[in-house]
């Protein structure tokens, strides 16, 4: 015998504007995380630009800053630069195929980003690319005290060793 009741039976529903607006927003939340995971691995600097630089994507590398007073840092760690040598080495043992951007800030001296290179190639470490921002048709000039970009790094490999020249040019 089937009773009768005096609240109506529906069926059950599944609303699913909801759902996609949930999707959506994690969606949203994981592209925002995965564009500034790059920025994660070095300081905010006023980068130097080059017209000829690249885009680079992976994100397997090691950063070392140079900020404009001449300090260092590993991955945002302060390193003493006597102590370089010696943590890029630890660095090189642990995963032999590192790869190492150097990121001097516009403002620091030449000296001491040239200085941290030959640390770096003193360490063993021959995958050396220098960061910078690519350049925005000002002519290469150096940016005023505004942080980079939070975009990918861009990178222009840097040279071997300088071969000396004899007499006053080598054309």
């Amino acid at each position: 015998m089937k009773l009768l009741s005096p609240l109506s039976h529906k069926k059950a529903r599944i609303e699913i504007i909801p759902l996609i607006d949930i999707m959506f927003f994690l969606l949203a939340c994981m592209m925002l995380v995965s564009l500034n995971m790059v920025q994660l691995k070095g300081l905010k600097l006023s980068l130097p630009t080059a017209q000829t630089a690249t885009t680079e994507n992976r994100s397997d590398f090691l950063t070392l800053s140079v900020k404009a007073d001449g300090s260092v840092y590993v991955d945002k760690q302060p390193t003493a630069r006597t102590a370089l040598v010696e943590e890029l080495r630890k660095r090189k043992a642990e995963k032999p195929d590192l790869r190492v951007y150097i990121q001097g800030d516009a403002q620091a001296i030449h000296g001491d980003v040239i200085a941290v290179l030959d640390k770096v190639r003193a360490a063993g470490i021959q995958k050396v690319a220098f960061q910078i921002k690519p350049d925005s048709g000002q002519g290469g000039a150096i940016p005023s005290a505004e942080p980079a970009p939070s975009s990918a790094p861009v990178s222009v490999p840097a040279a071997g060793p300088a071969q000396p020249t004899s007499g006053p040019s080598a054309n």
